[in-house]
C-alpha cells in the first residue's frame, strides 16, 4: 500500500467528523472527546516527542468502537506538533480499508502509525486489550457496540493508556531509527 496518498487525502479529526458523520454521531464522538483527558505524564511524554510521525486512522463515525477510541487518538495528537492524526472513512477509501483489514474482516478503528516519509512502522487497532477484557467479562451486548453509552471512566482511562503507548513505541522506533538518526544528525 502506497501510504503517502493515503494519508495526504485524509482529514483531521472535525473535517472528518463533517464530511462523515451525522449531527447525531457528531455528537456521541464529542460526548467521549469531552471527557477524554491525558494526565501531565501523558502530556509530558507526547509533547517530548521529537521525530514527526504520521497516524492513518480508517474508522466509521457510525462504528461504536470508533465513537469510543477515535477521540482518544484526537487527544494524543493534540499534544505534540510533531503528531499529524488524520481520519479516513471505511466505506469511502476502500483500497484502505482492504489494506489493514484484520483477521480477514473490515474493523475499524484501524491504525497504521507512518514515518514523517510515510513509512510503514506499525499497525494497531480495531480494540485495545482493555475492551477485550472488560468485553470477556461481561459477556453480553452486541459485538459492535453503538457508541450510545459511552465507556465508564476506569475503561477510558485505560483505552487511553494504551494508545498513548502506541504512540509512544512508534516515536521510540522512529527516534532509534538508524536511517533517520542520520538523516536528522542525531
Amino acid at each position: 500500500m502506497e501510504w503517502a496518498g493515503a494519508f495526504g487525502s485524509a482529514f483531521g479529526y472535525q473535517e472528518f467528523l463533517k464530511r462523515h458523520a451525522t449531527p447525531e454521531q457528531q455528537a456521541r464522538w464529542q460526548a467521549v472527546y469531552d471527557r477524554v483527558t491525558l494526565t501531565p505524564g501523558q502530556r509530558e511524554l507526547l509533547g517530548g516527542f521529537v521525530r514527526e510521525m504520521h497516524v492513518f486512522c480508517v474508522t466509521g463515525a457510525w462504528c461504536g468502537d470508533c465513537v469510543n477510541q477515535c477521540p482518544i487518538m484526537a487527544r494524543i495528537g493534540e499534544q505534540s506538533p510533531r503528531i499529524v492524526v488524520r481520519f479516513a472513512d471505511r466505506d469511502a477509501d476502500p483500497a484502505s480499508q482492504q489494506a489493514l483489514a484484520m483477521n480477514l474482516g473490515h474493523r475499524v478503528p484501524a491504525v497504521v502509525f507512518l514515518s514523517e516519509d510515510d513509512q510503514e512502522c506499525g499497525r494497531y487497532g480495531d480494540r485495545t486489550l482493555a475492551n477485550y477484557r472488560q468485553m470477556a467479562a461481561d459477556r453480553l451486548g452486541p459485538s459492535c457496540p453503538t457508541g450510545i453509552v459511552p465507556p465508564g471512566p476506569e475503561l477510558l482511562s485505560a483505552v487511553t493508556a494504551e494508545w498513548v503507548g502506541q504512540f509512544e513505541r512508534i516515536q521510540l522506533m522512529l527516534r532509534l531509527s538508524k536511517r533517520l538518526r542520520e538523516k536528522h544528525g542525531d
